[in-house]
């Protein structure tokens, strides 16, 4: 197949004629038969792009718009005159019998309504649908811009019970026109053949697959278009799955979509590839945890499956790899109905990524900042830079770090008079960080203020996140009771020498936890506590349900988090929201 489909070919009033000999390819275009020769030539561009078989062979011709399209007959001639001299050189060593059709002078045309076009006119206005390439007996239909997949990838890794979602990039054409087939390897006597199993984007193998291979067939289309179809088959065989996971209980809570004026919410810190990788993680974090279980073909299987399971609308992550983001889970999420958006922290390869329902919102705009550099350089946290500046020390801690905050406003498709102004951050880590973070709350905050006060007025908001904070810390206190006191430990959490007190203010009435303050969302070998919150405004939405966590015991089979049955040393905050009526807001 070829990686980039494109064109065919053009002709003259009178037929460029070639001389040919050889023998035919049992792979190749048979005398009579009409074959497909797609053409890529998009306005703007200088070039275009021919494909189409010759001989057997894939020919894949780049070539100027404004070029002649007797030259590119020519061009194909001369590829002919080649493969057929190899042909001779075969025949002689082979001692096999001329093909007489082929030992004679070859006609290369290219038709439009059957009339041949001149050699003269442009390619980019010769190669059109419904012309007609010849090459000697062969016909050509001409596909130009056909529906087209560029690209297209199976998963490494294939496990029964859990969705395989193909990477694919399409051209001309729209994903939701397009057809699949799945296919499994199967043996049948001495031979192996293909037994169809299902269709559409996803596909989730059975424990009856195991073993097998797999095979898809993605035949691209635009409404009644059609484009050359794709096969792919697996490296290797689906593997059995681990069994019952953490999250397969909580997936009874969430097993159909919500419907308005409801809406289901995933926060969930998923547990960066580039963290996991480490060291300091196989040997001290997670030594618990089996080495299979911490790679990342085996962990974005479930995390493909959790999240897929929540029929969820509005989905935040943090300590997502960029590579994950755009291989693993934009691939997953666009087929399970999603769009994304993802904010990468400064210096780092992991960040931020928010997902939403593509039925239920529309992107409006983004507002995402890194919190150190909108301190340093936003008239709006002067107040709170000028407090620093009496603590040079904890001032340049600060502003070392890359935290971001990532904000997408949401136009609801159901009502689109109204919107979200959705949040989504991952704060400073470090056990004595408490002033740290609360620094960054506090720009957090006072940016959001300014986009629902100043862009989208009215938006409800709705604060996800990794916070790093305990419902003791001074962020809790900050965000449930709109300010936090000079007099707050927090302010002593790295020290007497970067103490530095200070009154800090939420623009917002104090918010509401909605998932409340579960025993823990992070457990590891050294460590449990609730770190993850999903805040919203009371005065705008209201909590319809929380979907319980995983019970202990589910959480501690494997003594801690990761484990093979859960792939992430957190826990996903899942619940239904509702829409206050509009004469609350």
């Amino acid at each position: 197949m070829w990686s980039r489909l494109a064109a065919a070919v053009l002709r003259s009033h009178r037929p460029l004629l070639f001389a040919t000999a050889g023998t035919r390819s049992s792979a190749g275009p048979q005398k009579g038969a009409m074959q497909t020769a797609v053409v890529r030539c998009v306005p703007g561009e200088p070039k275009l792009t021919v494909s189409f078989c010759l001989d057997g062979s894939h020919k894949h011709m780049l070539r100027d718009q404004d070029e002649p399209v007797g030259k590119v007959l020519a061009r194909i001639g001369n590829n002919l005159l080649k493969n057929q001299g190899k042909g001779k050189k075969k025949k002689k060593k082979c001692d096999e019998p001329s093909d007489g059709a082929q030992s004679s002078a070859t006609e290369v045309r290219l038709l439009l309504d059957e009339t041949p076009v001149e050699e003269s006119v442009l390619n980019r206005e010769a190669w059109r649908d419904g012309a007609v390439l010849c090459v000697g007996g062969v016909r050509y239909a001409v596909l130009r811009n056909a529906p087209t997949f560029t690209s297209a990838e199976l998963p490494r890794s294939l496990m029964a019970g859990f969705p395989v979602c193909p990477k694919l990039q399409l051209e001309f054409g729209n994903m939701d026109d397009c057809e699949f087939t799945w296919l499994k390897e199967t043996s049948a006597g001495s031979g192996e053949t293909w037994q169809e199993v299902g269709s559409g984007r996803v596909f989730v193998p059975s424990n009856e697959d195991i073993g097998s291979r797999l095979q898809l067939r993605c035949s691209p289309k635009d409404r009644e278009k059609s484009g050359l179809v794709k096969e792919l088959q697996s490296e290797g065989a689906i593997e059995a799955g681990p069994g019952t996971c953490t999250f397969d209980t909580r997936h009874l809570f969430t097993g159909t979509q919500t419907q308005w004026p409801e809406l289901r919410v995933v926060s969930y810190n998923i547990l960066a590839d580039v963290y996991a990788q480490t060291e300091l993680s196989k040997t001290v974090l997670y030594p618990y945890c089996a080495p299979y279980a911490l790679e990342l073909d085996y962990r974005i299987n479930l995390i493909r499956k959790e999240l897929a399971g929540y029929n969820a609308d509005l989905i935040c992550l943090q300590e997502v790899d960029k590579g994950v983001f755009e291989d693993c889970l934009i691939p997953a999420m666009d087929a399970f109905g999603f769009e994304g958006v993802f904010r990468i922290k400064e210096k780092q390869h992991e960040g931020l990524a928010t997902f939403y329902r593509r039925s239920r919102f529309r992107l409006l705009s983004s507002h995402d900042v890194v919190l150190s550099e909108a301190l340093c350089s936003d008239p709006l946290h002067s107040d709170l830079l000028h407090n620093l500046s009496s603590r040079p020390d904890l001032k340049e801690k600060i502003l070392k770090r890359s935290t971001a905050l990532q904000v997408s406003v949401l136009q609801d498709l159901v009502q689109p008079e109204r919107s979200l102004c959705v949040a989504n951050t991952h704060l400073y880590w470090h056990p004595t960080g408490g002033n740290t973070r609360l620094v960054q709350m506090g720009v957090a905050l006072t940016h959001l203020g300014h986009v629902i006060g100043s862009v989208s007025p009215g938006a409800a908001l709705v604060f996800c996140g990794d916070f790093n904070s305990t419902p003791h810390s001074g962020v809790f206190e900050l965000l449930t009771h709109s300010s936090i006191a000079q007099s707050h430990p927090d302010w002593l959490s790295s020290g007497p020498d970067h103490h530095c007190p200070m009154d800090l203010a939420s623009p917002f009435p104090p918010l509401l936890s909605a998932c409340g303050t579960p025993p823990y969302t992070n457990y590891v070998g050294g460590f449990k506590g609730c770190l993850d919150y999903v805040y919203i405004q009371p005065d705008h939405m209201e909590v319809a349900q929380v979907i319980p966590l995983p019970s202990h015991e589910e959480v501690t089979t494997y003594e801690a988090l990761p484990s093979v049955s859960h792939p992430s040393d957190h826990i996903a905050l899942v619940c239904d929201l509702l829409w206050s009526p509009q004469n609350k807001l």
